[in-house]
């Protein structure tokens, strides 16, 4: 039985509940959560009292280097995410440096991917609601969906789903997302972001 000295990770998810959501952009957070829970072999539950879905396991290679996880996807809506996150955190007793929010970026060309400790929230909503209820200094991991084409909203196009032509890639930079996710807990930020911040 390994130990982990920092005791566990939380990676979140952030997205939105509901079937009508699931495809949209601004779930591309619970893509990636769904993708590694079935990595570990796991189906998110829901989380006693906290407004959330977990799945609990381990992540990285048998022995000494794996990490013990909590993959958790609130079922608040996205601007409330802070407080299931934050529930969640305080049952666990995870250190903030060990949280990981998975989110869409509109700053960023859609596929690439930026990890980072702490920031500013970007002007989303999820974020913005978990820097509020424990402060800003957790990982993230950025996929990028880029900016809305034309004169469309920012809200109009986060909730749309991903295109056509986006979907052709979709799985892959998931897939890379939730790499990047284990190269982050197991090797530390660093070298994730050597890897990974293309």
């Amino acid at each position: 039985m390994t130990t982990d000295a920092g005791g566990p990770w939380l990676i979140v998810g952030l997205g939105n509940p509901g079937p009508e959501y699931a495809m949209n952009r601004h779930n591309v957070g619970f893509m990636v959560a769904d993708l590694l829970a079935g990595r570990i072999g796991g189906r998110f539950k829901r989380a006693g009292k906290a407004q959330a879905q977990v799945v609990e396991g381990r992540i990285g290679p048998p022995g000494p280097a794996s990490r013990r996880v909590i993959l958790a996807k609130p079922m608040s809506y996205m601007n409330l995410s802070g407080g299931p996150v934050n529930a969640l955190r305080e049952f666990y007793k995870v250190s903030l440096d060990r949280v990981v929010a998975v989110h869409d970026e509109l700053d960023i060309d859609y596929g690439v991917l930026r990890l980072k400790l702490g920031g500013g929230d970007n002007g989303h909503n999820g974020l913005k609601s978990m820097t509020k209820a424990m402060s800003a200094d957790y990982h993230r991991v950025r996929f990028g969906i880029g900016r809305p084409p034309g004169r469309m909203q920012v809200a109009d196009f986060v909730l749309k789903d991903f295109s056509s032509a986006e979907r052709k890639e979709l799985d892959y930079f998931v897939d890379r997302a939730a790499d990047a996710v284990e190269s982050l807990v197991t090797e530390g930020l660093e070298r994730a972001q050597s890897a990974y911040n293309s």
